[in-house]
């Protein structure tokens, strides 16, 4: 079965679904293609609240903000499509410009030729066997978003003592997920000197939830045949290890991007982030193919991802439409007329820097904002940027740089950017 639609979304979490009900509000044949059997992602199956205080600007939990997106995308005439896996590319052959999608659904396979496609695929953590944390191989040992879905999907059960390994604000989301699972965490441990999360979540949580944060460690080792009974950690000051009783792991954090189909496109991808390279405009090195969300910056906030979804509209509805020259557009309708870019790159301690490619003319950024993110903390953010050789800004911003969180730098900043110069690269003074 063949569909052709103007725009495909390929995801439907936050960022997917606010980019279909902007084009489909805007009068586009939009198809959102999510994999899971419900539209939302991630905010589906985290029963805590502080979603959608930046895109929405109200505060609500995360099964409701995904129910909401959902229906904002179907009531602005998006068709969204669920339990359908995109599984490639295929050849179009609806004319040039065109893309073609393989897909798998519960009722066959279907092909979808579309005149545009965005990726929000999003992001994932890495589970324990990419971390590489030696043991046995007892039932027990989870990532955040398997504990989450465990819990309030399926209403399952876990055990009573939990570790939780990382100290991002999604490790305290996996406490909050274990709490209502009748699970005391009895252990949080960060690598870093310093808890990954922003103080405000990091201060109550020891306090209120009366969960010990153990810095400078590491788990080396889980112990446990048939179900988990310890792990093994080890201080990285002084390489002392002590064994901690438990029957839950819960890895969090150390996001890496879903970005399969990405790769199998072609895209230019950046080696940091392993995201495809979006301009300004979140267009990437393919015509007609933008990327969004926690794809692009693994990983940021549900609503920030949501406000890339908001963003890339404009930019999708330019090169539908063909408006050449529409400031922002990025490309012509025809693919053709490209503005050339410039390259941004991240100098350590940072690892990734997002967008990867600035377009002169084509406007600023989502919300104005440079992503980085950074692999040590550092308490005063002394910001440098320079281009062939030549310092064009440097400021230095009230908020500290901390790893396991985005470090956010103003796009203004760029302004004394020779749009004929080379590539720009952003430090830390």
């Amino acid at each position: 079965m063949n569909l052709v639609t103007d725009v495909a979304v390929v995801g439907g979490g936050p960022s997917g679904l606010t980019a279909a009900a902007g084009l489909a509000a805007a009068g586009l044949r939009v198809l959102v293609l999510d994999r899971e059997r419900e539209a939302g992602g991630i905010p589906r199956h985290s029963d805590h609240t502080g979603y959608g205080l930046r895109d929405l600007r109200t505060v609500m939990t995360g099964p409701a903000y995904a129910r909401l997106l959902a229906n904002r995308a179907l009531e602005a005439g998006a068709q969204v499509r669920t339990s359908a896996m995109v599984t490639g590319w295929a050849t179009a052959t609806g004319g040039d410009g065109m893309h073609a999608l393989d897909v798998t659904t519960p009722e066959g396979r279907l092909r979808v030729d579309a005149r545009a496609v965005v990726l929000a695929t999003g992001a994932r953590e890495r589970p324990r066997t990419a971390r590489m944390v030696p043991g046995d191989r007892p039932p027990g040992v989870l990532t955040t978003g398997q504990l989450q879905n465990v819990v309030h999907l399926h209403h399952g059960r876990v055990g009573t003592r939990a570790v939780v390994v990382g100290a991002e604000l999604v490790s305290w989301s996996a406490v909050l997920t274990l709490r209502e699972a009748g699970c005391r965490t009895v252990l949080m441990t960060s690598e870093h000197a310093r808890a990954e999360s922003y103080a405000a979540f990091s201060v109550p949580g020891r306090a209120l939830l009366r969960v010990p944060v153990a810095t400078s460690t590491r788990v080396v080792r889980i112990g446990g045949r048939d179900a988990v009974e310890s792990v093994e950690v080890e201080d990285l000051r002084t390489g002392e290890r002590r064994t901690v009783p438990c029957d839950t792991v819960v890895f969090t954090g150390d996001w890496v991007p879903d970005h399969e189909l990405a790769r199998a496109a072609g895209l230019a991808m950046d080696p940091g982030s392993r995201s495809p390279v979006v301009d300004n405009t979140l267009a990437t090195s393919r015509p007609g193919v933008f990327a969004v969300g926690n794809l692009v910056h693994p990983v940021d906030t549900a609503d920030v991802a949501a406000l890339d979804g908001r963003h890339v509209v404009r930019h999708v509805l330019a090169y539908v439409t063909g408006r050449s020259g529409t400031p922002g557009s990025g490309t012509t309708g025809s693919g053709t007329g490209r503005r050339p870019g410039i390259p941004l790159r991240a100098e350590a301690p940072f690892r990734w820097v997002s967008p990867g490619l600035v377009r002169p003319g084509a406007g600023a950024p989502p919300r104005h904002r440079i992503l980085l993110w950074p692999d040590e903390h550092r308490a005063v953010a002394r910001v440098v940027v320079t281009q062939d050789g030549r310092e064009i800004a440097r400021r230095t911003l009230p908020w500290p740089v901390s790893p396991g969180r985005v470090f956010r730098v103003p796009s203004s900043l760029l302004s004394g950017a020779d749009p004929r110069g080379g590539p720009i690269t952003i430090s830390l003074g």
